[in-house]
């Protein structure tokens, strides 16, 4: 059997659409591409110092989606509980005023911890973690979360989608392990660029990965 050009190229879009877990459609003006956030650390100052040395610096290794955040070549190792380790937790940068860890549902069970689902920077009241380095260790005594479901946008981008920060959406996943997200956070800064955030257990749910495309239900 012989195929035309136009069959193949259909053919080899679709094969790609399948290894990317998505469909492609049409940008009905409601999309916002997706970021997959891993485990990993925000540390202040002084725990920095602790884990890695006085005077220390982070090192700077990518850039991230939004603009000034950073991943670093550093990494720690984490421990809760259960004594049972996950190493290798990248830092990012810059750093803040408190020093917070987020994890997934499936980390907290390695670990033995509870943590909430929570915006990032709400820590108050979240679960203990100890954060082991090449230097010292640390002890938070609150500071470990699972982050909420939310999206970065614009002052600009919020107009158009017709939201302002704090308000909630619902989400659709498009791809052939379609679902609803509910209670979706929206964040407007002007230093924000669209995307929206989701965890490893999310993505994995339902198959999706960096760069896939979401769509913010207009109810």
């Amino acid at each position: 059997m012989e195929f035309s050009s136009a069959q193949i190229a259909e053919l080899v879009k679709k094969v790609l659409a399948d290894m990317d877990g998505t469909e492609s459609v049409v940008n009905s003006g409601n999309e916002v591409p997706v970021g997959v956030s891993n485990r990993h650390i925000h540390l202040n100052k002084a725990d920095m110092e602790t884990l890695f040395g006085a005077g220390y610096e982070l090192t700077p290794m990518k850039d991230l989606s939004q603009p000034g955040q950073y991943a670093c070549k550093e990494t720690l190792t984490l421990i809760g509980p259960a004594m049972r380790p996950i190493e290798n937790v990248r830092v990012l940068g810059p750093l803040r005023g408190k020093s917070q860890v987020e994890i997934s549902a499936t980390d907290s069970y390695v670990l033995k911890v509870k943590p909430p689902v929570r915006e990032s920077g709400k820590t108050e009241g979240s679960a203990p973690v100890t954060i082991i380095g090449p230097k010292g260790i640390v002890q938070l005594k609150e500071g470990c979360i699972v982050a909420n479901r939310h999206i970065h946008m614009s002052p600009a981008d919020g107009a158009a989608f017709g939201v302002k920060d704090g308000d909630t959406v619902t989400v659709d996943v498009i791809g052939k392990r379609r679902t609803r997200w509910y209670d979706v956070q929206v964040r407007v800064h002007p230093d924000f660029r669209l995307e929206m955030h989701i965890d490893t257990d999310d993505a994995n749910a339902v198959g999706i990965g960096n760069g896939a495309k979401v769509k913010v239900v207009k109810e």
